[in-house]
């Protein structure tokens, strides 16, 4: 056997973590009470380890891993379907949550998944070459909508998201209608996070009314996936 990483992650109760695991079809390989708490892991090749820590705060906690993998969709597709069978809707927001899946413009299909303990699982499929950023457009209303999805979901600071998405919902235009639509999707998703139900709501309802054609209604598939699981969690 070669070399082999595996997470060892904090949190402040190993048996809410485990369940949130197990929920999404994870298997328990280990799972110690005394004298110190720990849960081991595992789905397919992922595994993930954990340790009790009561002093953990998972509203603040900055740990986190990267998952690679060749079936982005297919766990995305597992993950997602388990948290729903588990709470009855999909925790768009707060702890635990799963974000939308996306293709970025570093060269990954991923999504981000926050467990009971406040631990981001990225997980992430390559589809380039290269794992650089691209650069930025150049289109002030495009740009703004990449920065503000950087900042807002990737980097977790929805405040920053959506102030620049908001000046430029205010001082530019949109290029198409599938950029327009977007913009309601992410800005509803930002409000969404920072407790907003009522923006959110709106938003998505103003979404609901854009016009799409067949081709923006593929090319938006997963904007317009996150957009039924934003109602479904405002609805619950």
């Amino acid at each position: 056997m070669g070399e082999k990483t595996i997470p060892i992650l904090p949190c402040p109760s190993i048996p809410d973590v485990v369940g949130f695991y197990q929920a999404l079809g994870f298997e328990v390989t280990h799972l110690q009470k005394q004298p110190n708490p720990y849960a081991s892991l595992r789905y397919g090749g992922i595994e993930l380890q954990f340790f009790g820590l009561k002093s953990v705060d998972p509203a603040v906690s900055m740990s986190t891993c990267y998952v690679v993998t060749d079936r982005v969709d297919e766990l995305y597709t597992a993950f997602r379907g388990g948290l729903k069978q588990a709470l009855g809707k999909i925790p768009t927001r707060g702890i635990p949550r799963i974000g939308q899946v996306k293709d970025t413009t570093y060269g990954v299909r991923q999504f981000l998944m926050t467990d009971p303990g406040g631990n981001c699982i990225r997980i992430g499929q390559p589809t380039g070459e290269s794992l650089y950023h691209a650069p930025a457009p150049k289109e002030p209303f495009a740009r703004a909508l990449h920065n503000a999805w950087m900042l807002g979901i990737s980097k977790g600071e929805p405040a920053q998201g959506a102030k620049i998405l908001d000046r430029a919902l205010q001082r530019e235009s949109p290029a198409s209608t599938a950029e327009h639509m977007r913009a309601l999707i992410l800005r509803a998703d930002l409000a969404d996070q920072l407790g907003d139900g009522e923006l959110a709501a709106r938003l998505l309802s103003e979404a609901a009314g854009v016009q799409l054609t067949d081709a923006e209604r593929i090319s938006l598939s997963d904007d317009l996936g996150r957009a039924d699981d934003l109602r479904e969690s405002l609805r619950g």
